[in-house]
């Protein structure tokens, strides 16, 4: 029995010095927040090149949506002949209905697939900018020795984050930014 008792003072001991050795300041870690959504908006570049994906994105879509339109227009009028058209020319329509069809998905696969003209202009236009602010993300968690930079903006589950911590405004400044 007094082994027993022994073992466990001697665990509570251990635990109580791992403990204390993990949550003391030698083992501290530093912490840093930014707001990538407040960045972005406040770097002019990110914005322009913004407008133009959406405008670019807007008249492929119009491409797309004209071929559409043209496939279901062919539908629409082989719906109505079909009573008077031979069995040949029935097959020419829907032949004609189906490369329509298969025109507007080709196209909408080469600007919006996962691949796709978008994709390439959108990492052509971001990449440098978030390059930029990255590196300088890096440069103050470097010079400041945080091991962890957190965006608030992101999907993370951040419920609260103090000011003090949110270093934001100081990556605009390096990025020559002033708010």
């Amino acid at each position: 029995m007094k082994k027993t008792t022994m073992m466990k003072s001697a665990r509570r001991a251990l635990l109580f010095l791992l403990f204390s050795f993990m949550f003391s300041p030698v083992g501290a870690q530093k912490f840093a927040l930014i707001d990538m959504d407040y960045i972005f908006k406040n770097i002019p570049a990110y914005e322009r090149a913004n407008e133009q994906l959406s405008q670019v994105s807007k008249k492929w879509q119009a491409e797309v949506d004209a071929l559409t339109t043209e496939a279901q227009t062919l539908y629409k009028n082989y719906q109505n002949e079909v009573v008077f058209l031979s069995q040949e020319q029935k097959k020419a329509r829907q032949d004609a209905i189906m490369q329509k069809e298969k025109e507007a998905s080709d196209l909408k696969r080469k600007y919006f697939g996962p691949e796709g003209e978008l994709y390439k202009k959108r990492t052509a236009l971001m990449t440098p900018i978030q390059d930029e602010v990255w590196n300088a993300v890096q440069d103050i968690a470097d010079l400041r020795g945080y091991q962890l930079v957190l965006d608030r903006a992101s999907d993370t589950g951040i419920i609260f984050g103090s000011p003090k911590i949110d270093i934001s405004d100081e990556v605009l400044r390096k990025l020559g930014y002033s708010n």
